[in-house]
């Protein structure tokens, strides 16, 4: 069976983020509400129009209902699919699906945490896998460092390619205002940073934030006389390999593998046409694991790669030039900041903005690299 996808028949039409850092005094829903109205602002449209919501919250298992509600609206359709981080690149998929059959004509995806200023952590213990629980591992942390003792096993990576990453990520995130750490970062910083669940840092790990995101999906040929340009969407897969890591064939290998092909065979671009990869980087590991996956470099090249400035800023590759999940934010998934990075930098709005992007590629993590989604947007040029 071949992938069917309506390439560009659908378009973001509005975005918007709110609250990134610390928010005090906002719930998740608060956070998430605010972002999807003004995401709405942002295309021009009205809350009436919406006949769609897809959500995915951390804290509420029936986000749909909650959403429908809190809005005061009654949606044709709500999807609530819980993937983690990569749940909504699958709810750009759905939606553009649903919207070229004419089944929805107006789609809000949002997301919301006040994940920092209500206390919480990144790390917790692990009970849920109970082949794992004897051993007492850090949820997510261990599966995480399990991946990358492999890599490092297997291809020779280090620390220092490790801290790359976050040196990269903390490179864009200096110069964008948004960004929650800003703060000057070295090798020597990330090298002598607390040691966690061993061979991960503290300066291996993402933030810990508040923050809301959330964009308009709707027909290009609508979003065309919207409010700003329609950012379409060209191509949008995922790839669901496990739960628990413990069940990976390889730890070095993930769905992106699979999932970025897919998504780039849609959209009908090869590595060359895109401008910017905006990854889920969860973990420094993330973004060295992905970029090999999706086929920027070669299976065992990641670490290299990142070490030679190639996806810094005046790189070969811009990688999360927001600042990603390791210095701009981390509410508790990221995944649909990737896709408004995205979208900015095709619409000339982001804050560290390259010049002639009109395709960008989001990747979204869910689980313990367990789930994993791609999507390809484009300008109007794409099409």
């Amino acid at each position: 069976m071949s992938d069917a996808f309506p390439r560009g028949r659908t378009s973001i039409a509005g975005l918007a983020t709110y609250g990134i850092g610390e928010a005090p005094g906002y719930t998740a829903m608060e956070l998430t509400a605010k972002a999807g109205l003004m995401a709405l602002d942002d295309a021009g449209l009205m809350l009436a129009d919406v006949d769609a919501l897809y959500i995915c919250q951390p804290d509420d298992f029936f986000a749909g209902l909650t959403f429908a509600e809190y809005l005061g609206i009654h949606p044709r359709y709500t999807d609530n699919n819980r993937t983690g981080g990569s749940a909504f690149m699958s709810h750009v998929a759905s939606a553009a699906l649903a919207l070229d059959a004419g089944y929805i004509d107006c789609a809000l995806i949002a997301y919301g945490s006040n994940q920092r200023t209500a206390g919480g952590k990144l790390s917790t213990p692990m009970t849920s896998n109970r082949w794992d629980a004897p051993y007492k591992p850090l949820f997510p942390l261990t599966s995480y460092a399990l991946a990358t003792q492999r890599h490092m096993h297997e291809y020779g990576t280090t620390r220092e390619h490790l801290a790359s990453v976050a040196l990269s990520a903390r490179a864009w995130a200096t110069t964008n205002p948004e960004a929650f750490a800003r703060d000057p970062l070295t090798m020597d910083d990330c090298l002598s940073a607390r040691m966690i669940s061993t061979p991960i840092s503290r300066a291996d790990c993402c933030l810990v934030t508040d923050g809301a995101a959330a964009i308009v999906i709707t027909r290009t040929d609508r979003a065309r006389d919207l409010a700003k340009p329609p950012v379409p969407v060209l191509g949008a897969a995922a790839a669901a390999w496990w739960n628990s890591i413990v069940q990976a064939e390889d730890m070095t290998v993930t769905g992106a593998k699979e999932s970025g092909a897919r998504a780039m065979a849609m959209a009908g671009v090869t590595h060359a046409d895109i401008g910017t990869a905006q990854l889920y980087d969860a973990f420094t590991i993330n973004t060295i694991l992905f970029l090999e996956d999706l086929g920027f470099c070669g299976k065992g090249e990641g670490g290299p790669f990142v070490a030679s400035g190639a996806i810094a800023p005046g790189g070969s590759l811009p990688v999360n030039t927001n600042g990603g999940g390791l210095s701009y934010c981390h509410p508790g998934m990221y995944g649909l900041f990737t896709m408004i990075e995205g979208a900015r930098q095709i619409r000339g709005e982001a804050a560290n903005q390259l010049s002639g992007i009109d395709v960008a590629l989001a990747h979204g993590n869910g689980g313990t690299l367990s789930s994993q989604a791609t999507v390809i947007l484009g300008s109007t040029a794409t099409l």
